[in-house]
């Protein structure tokens, strides 16, 4: 099964309506995308390139099963929690690799120090991309919305370094290695 029909299938099984399906699986295309640019540009013969597509398509899966109303997801879990409900999903999807992506692509990355600071609804462990396609998976994420009239559109560098900034002075320092390192 190809991972666009493992995300259909389990925001169907979720009952995420239609609509919530479209807008996750066109954002996911869009991380996809730019995340394949990023990696092919670096050209590195380390880089697993269909695992970066693959985990870019999948990261948001977990969205299927939280309450996202205007999106059309009506589950039980606070949004933060999708990567999480992903990483569960796709572990027992057979896919662990993948599952981490989910678990570690909100945001920059989130320190035990974040969660307890924001008191998020998340275990006390660290969730930052510890892989090379996980930071480019991440980073590639940061530049498209979910929300309606901004899914189409990629964000600027200054417009995510500005919402990166009020999760704390660190997270835009972050965001501007990885552009360096990725040439972007």
């Amino acid at each position: 099964m190809n991972a666009e029909s493992i995300l259909v299938k389990h925001f169907r099984l979720a009952g995420a309506t239609e609509r919530a399906c479209a807008i996750v699986l066109e954002h996911s295309r869009m991380v996809a995308d730019k995340a394949r640019r990023i990696a092919r540009n670096l050209d590195d013969p380390a880089l697993d390139l269909d695992f970066v597509m693959e985990a870019a398509l999948l990261h948001d899966i977990g969205v299927c099963r939280t309450n996202a109303a205007g999106i059309g997801c009506t589950g039980d879990a606070p949004y933060i929690v999708h990567g999480i409900i992903g990483r569960d999903i796709l572990e027992a999807e057979g896919l662990p690799r993948h599952a981490m992506v989910c678990e570690r692509h909100i945001g920059v990355g989130l320190t035990v120090s974040d969660i307890v600071r924001q008191g998020l609804p998340l275990p006390l462990r660290d969730m930052v991309p510890l892989t090379r396609e996980e930071e480019i998976i991440c980073y590639s994420d940061l530049f498209f919305s979910k929300k309606g009239g901004a899914l189409d559109r990629e964000k600027t560098h200054e417009e995510v370094r500005k919402s990166l900034l009020r999760h704390g002075e660190s997270k835009p320092s972050i965001f501007d290695r990885w552009a360096k390192l990725f040439k972007d």
